[in-house]
Formats: C-alpha cells, sequence, structure tokens
C-alpha cells in the first residue's frame, strides 16, 4: 500500500476544535482521522479508517483464533425480542426508538444478546451442537445523554460483541476463561495498556464480571488496586470489608438539642465543644434520601441510604447497586408527602413504622453505636446503637471509596486511579435462554437449558483509547499493528528530494511494506515535519538537505531517536526497523 499525501483526503488542523475536552478528541481531529457531523457522532476520515480496520482485524483475528465464528446481526430491530426479555423497558431513554410506515415499533441495537439467542434456539436442536461461540463486529447506538470526548463516548460506535453458548456451569466457565486469555491477546497486540478489574453486570444481567479498563486520567471509571495481592476493582463493585458485629452493653440513647448544625462538620463541633463527646465525622450516620424508578412500577419508591458521615453517597456505585432500578435526588416536593421525615435530622429510628426502606453500608453492623438525627428539627440523637435502636433492611455498596480502604482479600491499603473501559465480559448464565427457552435435546432426550456468556470490546473506543494512551506533546503515536502505514517518507521540498522519496517509498511497498508519502510539492519543511509528527506514524524517514550528501535521516516516533544514515541503506534499514 502506497499513499500519497499529494493525493489524499486529508487537512490537518492547527488548533484544537473548540468542543474537544481530552487529548484523544483533539488530536484525532486536528490529524485528519475524524470529524464531526453530530453530538456522538463522527465520520472516519481515509486515514482514521484504515487505523478502525486494523484494531478491527486484530479483535477479528483474535476471536478467530479462539474458535469462535462470526455473524452479523442488523442494527435496525424489531421490539418484541427486547419486550421478550424486558429490556425494551429496563433501557429507558437510552434506546433509540422508531416506527416505521405501518406504525410498528424498532430500536437501533445498543446491544445483540436477544438476536444471538434467538438465531442460535433456530439452528440448533441437540446437545452435540454445543458448546459454540459468535460474535460479530458491528455499529451500536446508545442515546447517550451528554456524548462527550469525541469517538470516546459516542451515540454511534462501532463494537465486537460474542457469545458463548454451553450445556452446563462448567462449559460457560471454560468459555469465560478462553475470552479471558483472548483479550489479554487482543490487547498486547494493539498496544493498550490495560488493568482487569471485578465489576457489576447492569443492565445485562449475570454473575460473574471482569472488565478491561485502560488507565487514563481522562477515563469515567474510577478503579481501586490492591499492590499486595494484586485486586482490582471497578469503584461500583468495590466490596466493603464488615467489622465484627460488637457486643457489650451501651449508653441508652438520649436526644440532644443541636442548633445551626446544617453540616456533619458543624454538628461534630457542636457535640465536642458543647458536651464534651469527642467525635469525629466516622462516629456520624448520614441518612440520604433517594426515589428509585424500577421498569414497569408506576411509582418511585422511597428509599433511604445510611452512610458514615465522613463519606458521600457515590451516585454511580448507588446506581450499580441498584440496577436496573434508576435513583433520583429526593426534592422538596417529595419530602412535603412524607411529613414524617424531617429534612436534615432523619434517624433510622422512626424508618420501620414509617414503612421507608432502608438499607446502610456494611460498616454499619449490630452493636454499632453512631450519632445520628432525632427526628425532630434541630435536634441529633447520640448512643444510637445498630440492632437496639434500628435495624436495617440490608446493605448497599454506595458509599464513596478512597485511597486507603482497606482490601476486601488482604486488607492492605487500596489504591485509586481513572481507567476506560475497553472490554467487559460477563457469565451471562441463563437469563436471556430462560427469556428464549433456548434448550437442547440431552443424550437422554429431556431438554437442557443453555446457559450463555457476552463478551464486548468497544472497537472505535480503542482507536481513542491508543490515541490518550500514546501521545505527546508533538501528536500521536499509533504502534506499528494498527498505524495507517509502517514508515512515513518526508520529501522536504525540492523536486529532486520527491524524486527520491518516490523510489524509495516504490521500492518499500514492493517489499510488503505500508507507506504514506509526503510528496507535496510547495509545502514548507516545517508544515511538512508538523504533519509527521500530528499523524504519528512510527517510523520516519526524512528526505532532505542531507541528500546533497548522500545521506536521509531516519526518525522513531515513539522514543524520538533520530539517525542519519546513507541513502543506499535506507530500504534495509527501514526494513530492519519495522520488522
Amino acid at each position: 500500500m502506497l499513499l500519497r499525501m499529494s493525493t489524499l483526503f486529508l487537512r490537518t488542523l492547527r488548533e484544537d476544535p473548540a468542543d474537544a475536552e481530552v487529548p484523544s478528541h483533539k488530536l484525532l481531529v486536528r490529524a485528519g482521522y475524524v470529524r464531526r457531523v453530530a453530538p456522538g457522532i463522527y465520520s472516519w476520515l481515509p486515514l482514521g479508517k484504515i487505523v478502525l480496520e486494523n484494531v478491527a482485524r486484530i479483535v477479528r483475528e483474535e476471536m478467530n483464533r479462539m474458535g469462535a465464528q462470526e455473524v452479523l446481526f442488523p442494527a435496525l430491530l424489531p421490539r418484541e425480542y427486547y419486550e421478550a426479555t424486558g429490556r425494551w423497558t429496563e433501557y429507558g431513554d437510552t434506546l433509540f426508538r422508531l416506527k416505521d410506515r405501518k406504525g410498528a415499533d424498532y430500536l437501533l441495537g445498543p446491544t445483540h444478546e436477544e438476536l444471538f439467542t434467538d438465531m442460535v434456539k433456530g439452528e440448533y436442536s441437540s446437545y452435540k451442537d454445543y458448546p459454540v461461540t459468535l460474535y460479530q463486529i458491528q455499529n451500536k447506538y446508545r442515546d447517550e445523554a451528554r456524548p462527550r470526548a469525541g469517538i470516546l463516548r459516542g451515540r454511534e460506535f462501532l463494537m465486537k460483541d460474542s457469545y458463548s453458548f454451553d450445556l452446563d456451569d462448567d462449559g460457560l466457565k471454560r468459555s469465560y476463561e478462553q475470552h479471558r486469555e483472548a483479550y489479554i491477546r487482543t490487547f498486547e497486540r494493539l498496544g493498550i495498556e490495560v488493568k482487569i478489574c471485578f465489576a457489576t453486570s447492569g443492565a445485562m444481567g449475570g454473575s460473574a464480571s471482569e472488565e478491561f479498563l485502560a488507565p487514563s486520567p481522562t477515563g469515567e471509571d474510577t478503579f481501586v488496586a490492591c499492590h499486595n495481592c494484586g485486586y482490582a476493582a471497578n469503584a461500583e463493585a468495590v466490596t466493603t470489608p464488615a467489622p465484627a458485629a460488637r457486643t457489650g452493653e451501651r449508653e441508652p440513647l438520649k436526644v440532644l438539642d443541636t442548633p445551626n448544625t446544617p453540616t456533619i462538620e458543624t454538628l461534630v463541633n457542636h457535640l465536642n465543644d458543647a458536651h464534651g463527646l469527642g467525635i469525629t465525622a466516622a462516629d456520624t450516620l448520614k441518612n440520604v434520601v433517594v426515589k428509585v424508578v424500577t421498569p414497569g412500577a408506576k411509582e418511585p419508591e422511597t428509599l433511604i441510604i445510611g452512610v458514615p458521615g465522613d463519606r458521600e453517597v457515590d451516585f454511580k456505585r448507588l446506581e450499580a447497586s441498584l440496577a436496573p432500578g434508576e435513583p433520583a435526588i429526593f426534592e422538596a416536593g417529595d419530602f412535603a408527602k412524607h411529613p414524617g421525615l424531617v429534612r436534615g435530622y432523619i434517624g433510622p429510628q422512626v424508618l420501620k413504622e414509617l414503612g421507608i426502606r432502608y438499607l446502610v453500608d456494611p460498616r454499619v453492623v449490630d452493636g454499632t453505636e453512631w450519632v445520628t438525627g432525632a427526628n425532630e428539627p434541630g435536634k441529633h440523637a447520640v448512643h444510637v446503637v445498630a440492632g437496639r435502636d434500628f435495624t436495617a433492611d440490608g446493605t448497599i455498596e454506595a458509599a464513596e471509596i478512597r485511597a486507603g480502604d482497606s482490601c476486601p482479600v488482604c486488607g492492605s491499603g487500596l489504591s485509586i486511579d481513572r481507567g476506560i473501559e475497553i472490554g467487559h465480559i460477563f457469565q451471562l448464565g441463563r437469563k436471556y435462554a430462560d427469556a428464549a427457552q433456548l434448550d437442547a435435546l440431552g443424550p437422554d432426550g429431556k431438554p437442557i437449558r443453555i446457559t450463555m456468556g457476552s463478551y464486548g470490546i468497544g472497537v472505535s473506543r480503542a482507536v481513542a483509547v491508543l490515541a490518550e494512551q500514546r501521545h505527546d506533546a508533538l501528536g500521536l503515536s499509533w504502534p506499528r499493528e494498527v498505524a495507517p502505514a509502517d514508515v512515513h517518507i518526508v520529501a522536504t521540498g525540492k523536486e529532486n528530494q520527491i524524486e527520491v522519496a518516490a523510489r524509495l517509498a516504490e521500492d518499500l511497498e514492493a517489499r510488503g511494506l505500508r507507506v504514506l508519502l509526503d510528496d507535496r510539492a510547495g509545502v514548507s519543511p516545517g508544515v511538512k515535519f508538523k504533519d509527521s509528527e500530528l499523524l504519528g506514524l512510527p517510523t520516519v524517514l526524512i528526505v532532505g538537505r542531507g541528500l546533497a550528501q548522500g545521506v536521509v535521516e531516519l526518525r522513531d516516533r515513539a522514543s524520538g531517536s533520530k539517525d542519519e544514515i546513507p541513502l543506499d541503506e535506507a530500504v534495509s534499514r527501514v526494513l530492519a526497523a519495522t520488522d
């Protein structure tokens, strides 16, 4: 392949796009790889399309290597498949919904579990047909409320999704491990650094779930890691070690006047100054009221979450714990409907009689003693003991995670980082098989309910992740397997330099290399150098002033190294650099 910049459909930009927030968005637009069409919707220009196809090729090769078989479903799907699993409702506003001219409901596919399940049911009926793994690389559509960061969080995106179908749970575990190993190989080949983290399954359903997160300061996901035992988890999936229940006598509950204490800090200061309690914010119990909208429910549920007062409720963790229900802020009008809830002074002591469900942080175990609201304006209760003065309806992981929190495996302190989700694998189990009644006839003639796994990789997102992880102040720096070409030959401008560069390009192409040749006439060397740095090909060959002395310059984009080499060695040196 030989691409000539004199005819290539490419326009680089010197300024960042006004709406760009993250490096990948800025650089992919400036380098002419993508162009915005609408919020969260992008077109791929020639160089960007090559990179996207290279990523898809690597994903496809590793899926085929593990024995998966490729299919392709439509993006336009009828409602009934998603109605059968409840996801027509569960997905809420995230679905792109539309009607055809006859009034029938359709959607643009956000994911295809239902279609995969139905396809297998239609083709296979015997236990002898299993196991089987199918995959596709297909555009997906999700109506993101706030599409941002270019192709990192779009409304249309390219994704690889695969599904395993097994006769039993042991088979599912084997399929899961095969995908896990294939993903590790895939990301190694792509040159993407990943952290494998325990995760929640959300609306997908299922049990075991792991995310492949690409560490990046611009990532929307927070993950924790233990450097002692290797535990890692998405913040939404972190489990809090519960202390042992406490026994022994406790002072009786006591209500105190606490005027002018609108915050936890002012409350603690008042109780310490006025009553000499010697408490900290961690000794207080904060009760946060939310309303939970559950798909299909007529009315939202009022729910109260109890967390230690030194922590905030993390709404992403709360959402993950309540899925498919969606929590929303409890507003003034909601409080007006619940006169038993005294805003700012809510305590758990009365929630049973009010009929309001109460879920607490795992640290709130029987025998622990708290300072909390007294359910009267301007008053708080002290010596409020869990299990004696109130009983929770269960626990919930909703409190924010902090660096130094205890690892749930070994007890060491956790570190916190940010990352971009690039892959996710689930052991779905039988949720979708049950909905479709997907069975295989066993050797005894009795039906066996199939168990499934679901596995996704963001193909277009991988392009942005590479740009996030592999760039510098000058521009992009692609790994060789995904770069739009192996070598970028820059002829700095004079006619003989362009002629020599063209001969080198043709020779290298004949030897199997993909070549991008900057043969533009009338463009200054400075502009060409800046473009080569911005475009980010791994090897750059400069045919410039040194040509008069019979030398050219070989550059490595990743390391920044430069080396003057004899012209007659240029082909062999480039071949060695790209080997």
